[in-house]
């Protein structure tokens, strides 16, 4: 009987060594995406986009990775930052128009360094005066800690005249 129960403390002892000794595994570590605050985030770099737009003078912007693609409407896509960049300095020269832009939606990735965001624009002319409407889509991604537009595309709701 006494060696049956030192045996059976014997076995607990050495079960209980194995299952200490033996390494946990690691859970990962779960990314807390806090939805709306990125949200916050691409609508703020909208309206900067928009202001420094609205401006007439395009400077540093910040707006767009270096490896972005624009998809605008009518014309062939405009491949890097610095088309992009050109692009929107001839616009500028050429009117007096307002852009806005509203982000709708998010769809953020599961680690938080991608974003798509869906939004709808406006433009006014210099009375104040709706002349182009729609909406548009574009893909973030986070570089250096900041989120850069790596493609865009916009779609307007007006007839065609």
């Amino acid at each position: 009987m006494k060696k049956m129960i030192l045996k059976g403390i014997s076995l607990g002892c050495i079960l209980s060594l194995m299952f200490a000794c033996n390494p946990q595994k690691e859970k990962p570590v779960a990314v807390i995406i806090d939805k709306e605050q990125i949200k916050k985030e691409i609508q703020a770099k909208e309206d900067s986009f928009a202001e420094l737009y609205n401006s007439g003078e395009v400077r540093n912007i910040g707006y767009y990775a270096d490896d972005a693609i624009s998809f605008f409407q009518n014309r062939a896509p405009l491949v890097g930052k610095d088309a992009i960049v050109t692009f929107l300095k001839n616009d500028i020269a050429s009117t007096t128009d307002k852009i806005s832009f509203k982000t709708n939606e998010v769809f953020v990735s599961n680690d938080g360094n991608q974003v798509v965001e869906i939004g709808y624009f406006t433009v006014v002319d210099s009375t104040g005066t709706p002349i182009n409407t729609g909406n548009y889509m574009s893909l973030f991604e986070k570089r250096n800690g900041k989120y850069v537009a790596l493609r865009d595309m916009s779609a307007s709701d007006m007839p065609l005249k």
